[in-house]
């Protein structure tokens, strides 16, 4: 039985596609079989981020309407062995929260690690993914109102998910100098556990551009902070990465 991990965030902009996208590729590579599912409903773009837009026919409305197998509907990464995507429908209409977690539940009897791209906020796309999600990652930057907004939806999360942890993203060490603060500020403001640290990376949003996965295009930057937080989800100990 595999693990259902919502990544998400209390605002927009904070990179929240790119880390799923970065750590399910850094999974798959590991030798894990990975389905991301993008749950931002009307404005997917983690097909965009993978490299997939192309491929992806299907979206998981069409599973949940019994139109096509969930296997059918995944379409394989042609470059990284073993990374699956099932892309968001256009419109929330027919959606149900109960189908929703019976099609999760069916994927963690295929895959080892499903990751839910949920929407920023706390919309449908958020409520579909908690109800199905066995734990969450909470994607941040270091900036006060970043931070205020993934406490927000820290607390929505309470109660419903039993393990939550918090990832700081597009980290600057001139940022962090200029507010003041430092990552264990972050934590102690967010409330939550630090599961890694990812500095900030113009290869990312150059290689989203090209449509080619960050971690096939370098391997500095965001991609080996992208690698230690998918070992850290296979329970290796791995050092944070520090942003000097």
């Amino acid at each position: 039985m595999g693990t259902a991990i919502m990544v998400t965030s209390g605002k927009g902009g904070t990179g929240k596609t790119s880390v799923t996208a970065g750590v399910a590729g850094c999974l798959a590579a590991l030798g894990s079989r990975v389905l991301c599912v993008d749950v931002d409903i009307g404005l997917r773009n983690l097909d965009l981020v993978l490299g997939l837009s192309d491929r992806a026919a299907m979206d998981f409305s069409d599973v949940m309407a019994r139109r096509c197998s969930l296997l059918n509907a995944a379409v394989e990464h042609p470059d990284i062995r073993g990374l699956y995507l099932l892309t968001a429908p256009l419109s929330e209409e027919g959606l149900d929260e109960g189908w929703f977690c019976a099609m999760i539940e069916d994927a963690k009897d295929c895959f080892d690690y499903v990751l839910m791209d949920s929407p920023a906020g706390l919309g449908v796309g958020f409520r579909l993914a908690m109800a199905a999600a066995d734990r969450a990652i909470v994607v941040s930057a270091v900036d006060a109102a970043a931070l205020r907004d993934a406490q927000r939806t820290v607390t929505e999360l309470m109660g419903r998910v039993d393990e939550i942890q918090l990832v700081m993203n597009r980290v600057r060490p001139s940022l962090i100098r200029t507010l003041r603060t430092s990552l264990d500020d972050a934590m102690d403001t967010a409330g939550l556990p630090l599961l890694g640290v990812i500095p900030e990376d113009p290869n990312v949003t150059v290689a989203a551009a090209a449509g080619e996965p960050v971690v096939l295009a370098t391997g500095k930057g965001a991609s080996p902070a992208y690698l230690n937080v998918a070992k850290r989800l296979l329970g290796q100990r791995i050092p944070l990465l520090r942003i000097r």
